[in-house]
């Protein structure tokens, strides 16, 4: 009666607390998946978070004009925390339990990355609005992961634009 059972693939337990990935830039954008996260889990989704922030690796002349590539890392990790501070204070004021990680690299395949190594059951994150040509150039984080990702990538739409709507 207690055995494992599985969905989808997936092995299940009496712990039926999602982990859900959010990729955190700092940005109020990335505060507003944070809120949608937090309304599914007011609304009765068992999940904790781990807040992620992906840092760029350091520039050719970052890396010849820096004394020690350690000072580069721990730059790196400071900016890295002090992007994930707003969404964890928001966490944190819910009550609500977080991990977080920051990492240097490429975001979509670093996000990839994390999704396994942390078995994360979601990635929530939002849709920046490049417009299809900016997509096409540059690529998508967002649609690597869509198209990479191993477990469920819910896009958060921005909020509307006060200006747009006052027009």
């Amino acid at each position: 009666m207690d055995s494992p059972r599985r969905i989808m693939g997936q092995r299940i337990t009496k712990d039926l607390t999602m982990r859900i990935l959010l990729p955190i830039d700092g940005s109020e954008l990335s505060l507003h998946e944070v809120r949608f996260a937090m309304k599914l889990l007011r609304e009765g989704l068992q999940a904790n978070f781990l807040l992620v922030n992906v840092q760029e690796p350091a520039t050719l002349y970052e890396i010849v004009t820096a004394p020690d590539p350690a000072v580069l890392e721990s730059v790196s990790q400071a900016a890295g925390s002090h992007a994930l501070q707003p969404a964890m204070a928001l966490l944190k004021q819910a009550g609500m339990a977080c991990e977080t990680a920051v990492i240097t690299g490429d975001p979509a395949h670093a996000v990839l990355e994390l999704i396994e190594q942390h078995g994360c059951e979601m990635v929530i994150m939002g849709t920046r609005g490049q417009g299809l040509l900016r997509s096409a150039l540059t690529g998508s984080v967002a649609q690597t992961l869509m198209h990479d990702s191993p477990v469920p990538v819910l896009l958060v739409k921005p909020p509307p634009d006060e200006d747009k709507a006052d027009t």
